[in-house]
């Protein structure tokens, strides 16, 4: 990729760098009224602002796409448009002489911002797409020698979420209360005692399909606008005791968290890599060319009230066996109509080693190896007043693309 300087100030390892350039919904006191964003570094490029003083014809004409407190309507405006516009910005962030520096208010520090929920989601679906995450609960829960189900390694396992529980990084999540069976007796109410992070990103549909139509695997990236991290919190103990016959409902339902900013697929191209070679040989439909799957560091830190954060688990989105072409594919095989701002989340991201592990459930192996925090305290699982952060970055050959964070805390149940 060709090196691009920018003259705003962005500082070392900062994860909104001139090459990436993510879209969200931010406000401030001064500007109360949601509206469309580019973050570069420590700022926010205002682009309802920049349409306001003419400087792009594109987004002049467009400009109630921008003055809006979701992403959906400037999405919807294709990606030629979008692309255009980061392009452009791109453009002007490196032009020394571009008319942005004669404007006032064309930028916000993100320290003076509220951010907000980027897209309104019509749909959340789920997948069950890493083969080590996959095989651990199976061990645990199955049979350790086969631990993954028969329709595993032909189909990219997911489920329908519910939508309006998701929230942006920053909004508590409060523990839920739900039915669970102790192995000694009758089923119990009352707070869930196993609540669990999953470690997962999620995908933003960027464009609509008609109800009957079909998207293959090549065709799937031209649907998928950008990128967020996500995490899908969890209630290991409801969970197991209502997942049969019909899968997760309230173990899952409560609360999904994500992050503010939505990269852009292209600004992950230079980050694509090879996935894990899947066997036996996939059905025509889910088979696909090129390299499909992107090499994003990913990390997940606990932080207890009043005390430091601890590392305790570092992953990466490489790893994951169904691609999202792949996801996409399957997801639309039977006629299924997809819209602009529906999320598509990839499943806990597991690695091979136990550091690397993408959630609670498998880094204390469902509880029996709590992990050691660095105050001194244990976790099996999140306990009230924790905070849990995931970030995640790619990095290569000088250039880095980040997606800042997803930081929530857990309050006691009601």
């Amino acid at each position: 990729m060709e090196a691009l300087n920018t003259w705003i100030e962005v500082p070392q390892n900062s994860d909104f760098t001139i090459y990436n350039l993510p879209v969200g919904i931010f406000s401030t006191k001064i500007r109360p009224n949601p509206r469309v964003g580019i973050a570069i570094g420590e700022e926010i490029l205002d682009l309802a602002r920049v349409a306001e003083i003419g400087l792009m014809q594109e987004l002049e004409a467009n400009k109630a796409a921008l003055y809006n407190p979701f992403l959906n309507d400037y999405i919807s405006l294709g990606k030629s448009f979008t692309t255009k516009v980061r392009k452009s910005a791109q453009q002007w962030l490196t032009d020394e002489n571009t008319k942005l520096k004669d404007y006032q208010n064309i930028f916000v520090h993100q320290s003076k911002a509220t951010m907000h929920m980027p897209v309104r989601v019509g749909d959340y679906t789920d997948f069950y797409s890493s083969i080590e995450h996959a095989t651990n609960v199976g061990k645990m829960f199955r049979d350790p020698d086969n631990a993954l189900l028969p329709n595993w390694r032909h189909i990219p396992v997911g489920y329908h979420g519910r939508s309006s529980s998701i929230v942006e990084s920053g909004v508590p999540i409060r523990r839920p209360n739900g039915q669970t069976k102790p192995d000694d007796g009758p089923p119990v109410y009352g707070p869930s005692k196993r609540l669990d992070f999953e470690l997962e990103m999620a995908f933003i549909v960027g464009k609509d399909t008609q109800l009957g139509e079909v998207v293959t695997t090549q065709q799937a990236e031209e649907h998928i606008f950008g990128m967020v991290l996500f995490n899908d919190w969890s209630a290991r103990d409801i969970q197991k005791w209502e997942y049969i016959p019909l899968g997760p409902f309230l173990g899952k339902n409560f609360g999904s968290s994500i992050s503010p900013w939505v990269v852009p697929l292209e600004a992950l191209e230079p980050f694509r890599v090879t996935g894990p070679q899947q066997e036996p040989e996939v059905l025509p439909y889910l088979k696909y060319q090129g390299q499909k799957n992107y090499d994003i560091n990913l990390e997940v830190t606990i932080q207890p009230e009043d005390s430091e954060a601890t590392t305790v688990s570092r992953s990466n989105f490489k790893y994951m066996y169904w691609n999202m072409a792949q996801q996409l594919a399957h997801h639309t095989i039977n006629g299924c109509n997809i819209k602009v701002g529906d999320m598509m989340a990839s499943g806990t991201i597991s690695g091979k080693d136990e550091s690397s592990y993408g959630s609670m459930l498998e880094l204390s192996w469902a509880g029996s190896k709590p992990l050691n925090l660095s105050d001194g305290s244990k976790r099996a699982f999140i306990e009230d007043n924790d905070t849990v952060t995931m970030r995640g970055f790619a990095e290569k050959e000088g250039i880095r693309i980040g997606f800042g964070e997803v930081r929530t805390k857990i309050l006691p149940a009601v």
